[in-house]
């Protein structure tokens, strides 16, 4: 270990260091999931219909519930971990990084939990989870009767856990390269210079890759009913244009005027932000118009036909959408918080990056509301113009 190292650790990293704040998202996001379920099902919209999920009985215990088991099943090893943990340290920067063996038996514990399948608890869930998680790795998208929903549900909420799944690849490098513990301040080279960035691509790369099946899809099909597919392209663009933010910010993290023929700093920076500034206002107005129907950035409407903004057909308060709409705004735009005086510290700390990431899943599990709800009107009233679809509308959907 450098003599320097236990001088670097600050408070929270003594308190929370880098492995368990991975698992704190990683876990988060089960909760998450499960209050999806509970909340959409509050206002009749069946989620597991729409990604082809089996319904259950009335005697059975509701999807949310089983989301909520597992979570539990997820939370209470860490939980142990942690009352283990915080008693052996006592805050101690030495104790800290001598003993990260304990947090990180946690992540090993946490995947023998999701994957093996000797704890008959959501075995169903878990088993669906993982097979549409190994087919949207390998690049691919299940046709609509099949769940395809599912899969793009998935594949979008990985591009928001992209650096929390970088950041455990991180953890495990650290752990098992000598000299280094994993509870240090965190290495984020380790490895190797672009391992880091290339895992944080593979989401948006496997976005990528569906928005292109179903481009092709769409031609195979003859294009019906006047859908060419431009929009399937448009889609892939937005994803393609997190490409050039993720090498630059790898170039900027390792920059020296010898490895880049003499382009300034000061230049490649600049670059970063105009690229950062496109792809959050390109995502943004996706998230509002195309993701959520919304109309805050298309064509004007009748007087006194739906809220400003807004549509017609809507399962939340108006205030709700607002809110949805204010949070993605400054949640896409959460990297200029380091042009802003005061909280420079977002970007600089452990404490502010980590805040980030869980504020980034945070607003994932948000648009999901939105994003299932929008599915679900356009299966019951069909579709708005200019739409995505996701198949052909095959009736009614019967509300629960």
């Amino acid at each position: 270990m450098g003599p320097d190292q236990h001088a670097q650790l600050d408070g929270f990293s003594l308190f929370l260091p880098f492995p368990y704040r991975v698992a704190v998202i990683l876990v988060a996001g089960f909760w998450g999931w499960g209050a999806n379920l509970q909340y959409l099902h509050k206002f009749n919209i069946n989620l597991p219909r729409l990604i082809r999920y089996p319904d259950r009985s009335p005697n059975q215990r509701p999807h949310h519930t089983s989301a909520y088991h597992l979570a539990t099943l997820l939370s209470i090893p860490l939980l142990l971990s942690l009352l283990i943990f915080w008693p052996v340290t006592h805050g101690s920067r030495e104790w800290v990084e001598s003993v990260d063996f304990i947090p990180q038996s946690y992540l090993f514990l946490f995947f023998v939990l999701l994957i093996l399948p000797f704890n008959r608890l959501s075995r169903s869930g878990r088993h669906r989870f993982l097979v549409t998680l190994r087919r949207i790795i390998i690049g691919g998208l299940a046709e609509a009767q099949d769940g395809k929903f599912g899969d793009i549900l998935l594949a979008d909420a990985l591009t928001s856990y992209a650096k929390v799944l970088a950041d455990l690849a991180i953890t495990f490098c650290m752990f098992f390269t000598p000299e280094v513990s994993s509870t240090s301040k965190p290495t984020r080279n380790c490895g190797s210079d672009y391992m880091a960035p290339l895992i944080i691509a593979i989401p948006s790369a496997i976005r990528l890759r569906q928005c292109l099946i179903e481009y092709l899809r769409v031609r195979r099909s003859g294009f019906k009913n006047d859908n060419k597919g431009g929009q399937h392209l448009a889609n892939a663009l937005k994803y393609a244009s997190a490409f050039p933010v993720i090498i630059l910010s790898a170039k900027l993290r390792n920059y020296s005027p010898f490895l880049f023929y003499d382009i300034s700093e000061v230049f490649l920076s600049r670059l970063l932000y105009f690229f950062s500034f496109l792809n959050s206002s390109y995502s943004l107005y996706w998230d509002i118009t195309k993701d959520w129907d919304l109309t805050l950035f298309t064509e004007s409407r009748n007087d006194n036909e739906y809220p400003f903004g807004l549509r017609r057909n809507r399962c939340f308060t108006d205030r709700q959408y607002y809110l949805a709409i204010s949070i993605d705004f400054a949640l896409r735009f959460s990297w200029a918080s380091r042009f802003v005086p005061g909280l420079t510290w977002l970007t600089d700390s452990e404490v502010g990056l980590f805040i980030l990431m869980f504020l980034e899943v945070g607003r994932r599990w948000m648009w999901t509301f939105l994003r299932v709800e929008t599915e679900w009107i356009r299966n019951k009233h069909g579709p708005a113009p200019n739409d995505i679809l996701l198949g052909e509308i095959n009736g009614k959907l019967d509300e629960d």
